[in-house]
Formats: C-alpha cells, sequence, structure tokens
C-alpha cells in the first residue's frame, strides 16, 4: 500500500558531515570572523529593506477581474454575510477511513488497532468557504510591511496563497483576528462569536475533516464516487477559489479536495484523535497536517479522510491554508 504524502525540506542538512571533515578555527579567529558576519549581516538588511518593501508594494497591484466577489474595503474577504465564512453546527462526525468503504485508505487514517474509525464530538465553529487568496494574504503583506515573504509576482488575486510556511499562515490569522475585532465592517455574528472566546485561526484537522465530509461519513466532500468535474486534481496548476462549481460538497465549501493542500494546526500523530494532545511532542521536530490534496495530485488524496504532512518551514506552490473560527 502506497504511503500518505509527506512533504520535507529539500535541502539535506549536512552541516555534521562538514564540519567533522574541517579543523575548528582558533578561538580568537573565530570570535572575530562571527562579528565580521554580524556586521555585514546587518548592513545588508538594511539595505535590502527597502528593496524588498518596493518588491512587495508593487506585487498589491490588482485588476478588478481578479478579485470580483471579494471586498477590497475589508481586506478582500468574500462579499457576503459573513465575510465567506461558513458555520458548522455543533456534533460529532465519523473520523478516520474504512477500507471495506474507500479502498484508497492510507494506514494512517486507521482509528486504532481494533477500529477503523471513529466519533468525534465538536463544539460549533465557522470556517471559510473559500481557502485564504493571494488578495487577501497581500494586504497583511502590506499592513505588515515586516514580512518579507516571496510571493509570485504573476500570482492571480483570486488564486489560493502558496509558497508561504506554516508560521506565516498563523501570522495572517492572528493579523486578520485584530482586523476582525476592531472592525466596524465585521459581521454581528463573527464579531459576537469572536467577543465570546472564539480566535481566527488553522483548523485542527478534526474540524477540517467534518467541514469537509459532513456527518454522513462521505469519502469525498461532495459522496463517495469520483466526481473528476468537481474538483481541480491531474492538472498544471491552480484555479480561481470557488471556480469549480460543487453544489454537492459538504456546507457549500469550495475546493476542500484540489487546488491546494491545506494546512491545519494539528501536529500529524497516531489516532485516535484527541485536541488534548495537539500540543505534545512538539520539540521533536513535529510535521503538521495538511488537508485536501492539490491540482497535482492523484485522486487517492483528494479524499476527505487523507492525511499529509508538512515541515513547517517548507514553501511549495501546492500547500496554501484555509481559516477557521474557533473557541479550542
Amino acid at each position: 500500500m502506497s504511503k500518505p504524502p509527506v512533504k520535507k525540506p529539500e535541502i539535506g542538512d549536512k552541516s555534521e558531515a562538514i564540519l567533522a571533515e574541517r579543523k575548528a578555527p582558533g578561538r580568537t579567529i573565530g570570535i572575530v570572523v562571527m562579528c565580521a558576519m554580524i556586521l555585514f549581516v546587518a548592513i545588508w538588511m538594511e539595505r535590502q529593506a527597502p528593496q524588498i518593501d518596493g518588491q512587495q508594494m508593487a506585487d498589491f497591484t490588482m485588476n478588478d477581474s481578479e478579485v470580483i466577489g471579494f471586498r477590497r474595503d475589508a481586506w478582500f474577504l468574500p462579499d457576503d454575510d459573513l465575510s465567506g465564512f461558513v458555520r458548522i453546527p455543533a456534533g460529532s462526525f465519523t473520523m478516520g477511513s474504512n477500507p471495506a468503504l474507500d479502498r484508497l485508505a492510507y494506514e494512517n487514517e486507521r482509528w486504532s488497532s481494533a477500529r477503523r474509525q471513529g466519533s468525534v464530538d465538536l463544539a460549533d465553529y465557522y470556517i471559510g468557504r473559500f481557502e485564504v487568496t493571494t488578495a487577501q494574504f497581500k494586504a497583511f503583506l502590506q499592513d505588515v510591511p515586516t514580512q518579507a515573504v516571496p510571493l509570485e509576482r504573476d500570482q492571480a488575486g483570486n488564486n489560493p496563497v502558496a509558497n508561504i510556511t506554516w508560521p506565516e499562515a498563523l501570522a495572517y490569522t492572528r493579523w486578520l483576528e485584530q482586523k476582525l475585532k476592531s472592525s466596524a465592517q465585521t459581521p454581528a455574528e463573527i464579531k459576537q462569536f469572536l467577543d465570546e472566546g472564539a480566535h481566527v485561526t488553522l483548523p485542527s484537522e478534526a474540524e477540517w475533516e467534518k467541514a469537509a465530509r459532513g456527518t454522513d461519513a462521505r469519502v469525498f466532500p461532495w459522496g463517495s464516487q469520483v466526481r473528476p468535474d468537481l474538483a481541480n486534481y491531474e492538472s498544471s496548476a491552480v484555479v480561481a477559489v470557488g471556480s469549480v462549481s460543487c453544489d454537492e460538497c459538504a456546507y457549500g465549501l469550495a475546493d476542500m479536495s484540489g487546488n491546494v493542500w491545506e494546512l491545519t494546526r494539528s501536529p500529524l500523530q497516531d489516532y485516535p484523535y484527541d485536541p488534548a494532545d495537539d500540543a505534545d511532542s512538539l520539540s521533536e521536530d513535529a510535521l503538521w497536517v495538511m488537508r485536501g490534496g492539490s491540482y497535482a495530485d492523484s485522486i487517492n488524496n483528494l479524499r476527505a479522510a487523507v492525511r499529509g504532512g508538512v515541515d513547517p518551514g517548507v514553501r511549495n506552490n501546492t500547500i496554501g491554508f484555509r481559516l477557521v473560527i474557533s473557541k479550542l
């Protein structure tokens, strides 16, 4: 059986081998070299900062056709009653995979040695109808110019943002939370939920999976059968968020399968899933769960239960993210 996808940095760490082949310099020489390097880096960063800011600002110009359906005056969030968020009602759902019903299931989707699937109960939360777009992320970069993220210049504003790291995705969520809390344009329902202690963040993998498959244990967001017309996969590039219509998809969400992998806030651990252990073993260089597959993936990675893993520092044009507003 094939293994679920795991993405790690492409450059291997050969520092120990290299250092073993070299003689350590004298203490004095080492200190002098270190000070010189620090000075050089400080001067270089000071000279480069205006160039970086200028490059980012040049990237913020977008045509109206790139952001149809999104609000320029509200950080390019979707122009609807809840700014693009969809409420997922409280209740339980089936998590994991049963190979008798899903022959493409990976072993890391098994609930335990005795059970294939488990039941998880979640409080209500909100999730983004679409993946976070390039325009939305650039609004963050414009407001926080110290965030020098190398986005592609030709990336359309309504395409899902990609090539961002896990910490950069979290930085965006914290920034947007503050904007929503303080803005008069925030929908009253969303504002109240935030005032009650909710946070804008990445979904846990349980929140993501429930939103993707609903409460009827479907294999894909639209049901249990392969539907090539309902997701962007096995293709050469991303498409604009929501441009692949899927009326059958759970909760009316778009692109839960394909387009880009979506980061979560859950470390990759063995099932059974327990939100209480999401903070365990994070000092052990954790991989973070990503869900949903991408435009470059085959159908087996588009299933609602598939669990990929990614190093937090990886940048990849097949990986983006989606927001939740959650009290967990």
